[in-house]
């Protein structure tokens, strides 16, 4: 190396010493995230006519749409976080928009993978649905 690079060199170090850093301090400093960023997937069932469109057209199949009762509105749907692309076919796909993608909600890390699966729907639909698939039956769409 030569004495030239090495002087070089030091003067980076010495400068670097006295400037502020490039970078922030995730998480401690977070900034606003861009409004059309394809975060999670928000469910509405209130809106949710049970179609199952949007779990038929998930290229990643991260959606799981579980009918209980279509005339009464009983729907759970099951999202797998982790398998997730962020394309927004699914909203695409929703007649209904029950489903849009939250711009807010977009971290992705966690310390065990059961924090990536998220069930949507009532309590005790929840309950119910989970009890089901347990047992062996089967109400997807």
């Amino acid at each position: 190396m030569s004495v030239t690079k090495i002087g070089t060199m030091f003067g980076d170090v010495v400068n670097g010493l006295f400037k502020k850093p490039a970078t922030n301090l995730y998480p401690f400093e977070r900034r606003e995230a861009p409004e059309r960023l394809r975060g999670h997937v928000v469910w509405d069932a209130s809106l949710c006519t049970g179609c199952g469109l949007c779990a038929k057209d998930c290229p990643s199949n991260a959606l799981d749409m579980i009918v209980l009762d279509r005339k009464a509105k009983r729907f759970v749907m099951r999202y797998r976080l982790d398998q997730c692309t962020y394309c927004a076919q699914c909203a695409t796909s929703c007649r209904a928009g029950a489903i849009s993608l939250a711009y807010d909600q977009w971290e992705l890390a966690a310390p065990t993978r059961e924090s990536f699966l998220h069930i949507y729907g009532a309590p005790d639909d929840i309950a119910e649905a989970l009890a089901a698939e347990a047992n062996g039956e089967t109400g997807e769409a």
